[in-house]
């Protein structure tokens, strides 16, 4: 809870209804369920809230079952990062060298590395991370060159948090989707011509 906020403004103004005002609870890192709206009273508990909608709604239950207490909570957020450009408008890609561009985010740790891979998994090369580095919670921007011949290419990217945590190839399957930060889910189909 040390880098969690109360928020009342945003951009120096009231924080609105529709952002959860007049109070919101901000927690970096954390699913947006997380993140309470219209708070009117704040306790510090060694249990997660009994409120129904947190009991019931999310939680990370299989395809087949009826959400409840008896699963996992979407909690932390996991590592996550796709790739930005080129190709994320659907148009052809130039082939020859181009700059692979994208975000990254640790969750609840730094990015440490992020990898780019051009061939929809099978090999990976470390990108440079852009810009400054402003803490665990923000996201970075990372860029790779490469070749990119004539053809079809799956560009992907995996992010590694400081604690070792590389993001997951594929997606953890469950009745409400959350927290799909699946590599592969993210990846982008680019022709080059």
């Amino acid at each position: 809870m040390e880098d969690a906020l109360l928020a009342w403004e945003m951009n120096g103004e009231p924080l609105t209804l529709a952002h959860g005002g007049p109070l919101r609870l901000v927690v970096p890192g954390y699913n947006g369920v997380n993140n309470v709206k219209y708070l009117k009273r704040l306790a510090f508990t060694a249990a997660q809230s009994p409120a129904k909608i947190q009991q019931s709604s999310y939680r990370i239950a299989p395809l087949d079952a009826k959400p409840g207490p008896d699963f996992p909570s979407a909690w932390a957020m996991d590592p996550k990062s796709w790739i930005t450009s080129p190709g994320a408008d659907g148009k052809p890609v130039p082939a020859g060298r181009v700059l692979v561009k994208g975000v990254a985010f640790g969750g609840v740790n730094a990015v440490k590395r992020v990898d780019v891979s051009v061939d929809g998994g099978k090999t990976w090369r470390q990108a440079e991370l852009v810009g400054p580095d402003l803490g665990r919670y923000a996201w970075r921007q990372f860029a790779l060159a490469v070749d990119l011949p004539a053809g079809s290419h799956v560009l992907a990217s995996r992010v590694e948090d400081s604690e070792g945590k590389v993001q997951s190839e594929h997606r953890l399957e469950n009745l409400r989707g959350y927290v799909n930060s699946s590599w592969r889910d993210h990846a982008l189909a680019v022709t080059a011509a």
